[in-house]
């Protein structure tokens, strides 16, 4: 039987790609590789790489243009502003930027069909306008809800722009053919901006790391972290939706009553400095990092416990998408959010960890110091992590879901 994907041809709108290796550039790669591996003829639209420290890699940088093959897919990248910082203005200018690029000149040919990842509005409007243009289908995968971002995130300026957000964002959507969400807890708000229930489908992220395979003690040495120590690892991006300063005041109390107690930061992003300075002269927190893909899994699994925090006023904009890294590691989530949003819904489905009052240091204390003292708990949600992973997020089940969305728009 021949796959529907031969000899289609794909566009794929995403502002971040391989090589980037956090947040939605996993997702968007091996979705392109995938349809690639299945006959399609893949084009990707793409920034230079620069999350999640929000600079550009040093290999792409000083380039304003480019063509690479990767994986079987032809990634057609532009170069966009960059903003070191977050806000509402320094944000707007790294969307237009990215807009002008590919209003100028999107790939070459007419694709049968447009997908677009949108954690960016830029992204979303080129897909619209690429596929209205050549009146073919326009796919959009929703990884956070943009409007509701801007609201909720903290970033100064959002409030005063958020309406103006959600209406490009409501407009998008309302012309696309089908929209994926990653959460059911997104259905809601995109049924409330006019789209029908028909044409959402809920399409969750899946774990995209190997199980951990290297020898625990010896990564834990290697890290510099004691055998007595309990170590509360967060990793990935750090930015101002993270509301990270909550695990620099949980050090503080530590520091007064719990002393085994190890805070880690691996990685980077728009606060890091911010933290590295809250953070001064407190000798129970370390930054690391980001950890080489190779090594990710080990050292998720070197930690006692994995941190997950939100503001307070973040509910259903986003699912972090280290979730579906913390559970296949094997160590209990402790997550640090709003207890009505989509971020609890799933850690509470996957029994793999526990809710702790968002930005409330000593709530978040109180839990982790629970868990040092029950260990026997502590391991028994951790293992039910890697179950969760293998009966609902594994790589399989992810892009089938995906493929299966795309196949219902190319059969009509």
């Amino acid at each position: 039987m021949t796959d529907m994907f031969a000899g289609r041809r794909v566009l794929l709108v995403s502002t971040n790609y391989a090589p980037e290796h956090a947040g939605i550039a996993p997702y968007s790669t091996l979705t392109a590789e995938h349809l690639a591996a299945r006959g399609a003829e893949v084009d990707v639209l793409a920034g230079m790489p620069h999350y999640p420290g929000w600079r550009v890699h040093g290999d792409y940088r000083g380039r304003w243009r480019m063509v690479e093959d990767r994986g079987g897919v032809r990634v057609h990248r532009r170069r966009g502003f960059v903003p070191t910082r977050q806000t509402a203005l320094l944000r707007a200018a790294y969307e237009a930027s990215f807009l002008a690029h590919g209003s100028i000149r999107p790939p070459d040919g007419t694709p049968d069909l447009v997908l677009s990842q949108m954690p960016t509005l830029a992204g979303g409007v080129i897909g619209a306008g690429v596929a209205r243009r050549h009146r073919v289908p326009h796919v959009v995968v929703v990884q956070d809800l943009m409007g509701a971002a801007a609201a909720q995130s903290g970033i100064k300026g959002g409030g005063r722009v958020a309406s103006l957000v959600a209406a490009v964002e409501s407009r998008i959507l309302r012309a696309a053919t089908l929209i994926g969400v990653v959460h059911e807890s997104f259905v809601g708000r995109v049924t409330a901006m006019g789209v029908p229930v028909s044409r959402v489908r809920v399409v969750p992220n899946w774990s995209h790391v190997p199980p951990p395979a290297g020898d625990r003690r010896t990564v834990r040495a290697r890290l510099g972290w004691r055998d007595e120590e309990f170590v509360l690892l967060h990793a990935g991006n750090m930015g101002l939706k993270q509301g990270l300063e909550v695990l620099v005041e949980t050090a503080r109390v530590a520091a007064r009553h719990t002393p085994r107690l190890r805070i880690v930061l691996m990685g980077d992003g728009s606060r890091r400095t911010h933290l590295e300075r809250l953070a001064a002269g407190l000798a129970n927190v370390d930054f690391l990092p980001p950890a080489a893909d190779a090594d990710f899994p080990d050292v998720l699994a070197a930690a006692d416990a994995l941190a997950l925090t939100q503001r307070a006023s973040v509910g259903d904009m986003s699912l972090p998408s280290k979730l579906t890294s913390y559970f296949a590691s094997g160590r209990p989530t402790v997550a640090s959010v709003d207890a009505r949003g989509g971020t609890a819904q799933e850690v509470r489905r996957s029994g793999a960890g526990v809710i702790v009052r968002a930005e409330d240091p000593v709530a978040l204390h109180d839990c982790v110091a629970e868990l040092m003292r029950d260990a026997d708990r502590s391991a028994a949600l951790g293992a039910r992590g890697p179950v969760y992973v293998r009966e609902r997020l594994s790589p399989e089940a992810g892009l089938g879901r995906i493929t299966a969305m795309l196949c219902e728009v190319l059969a009509r």
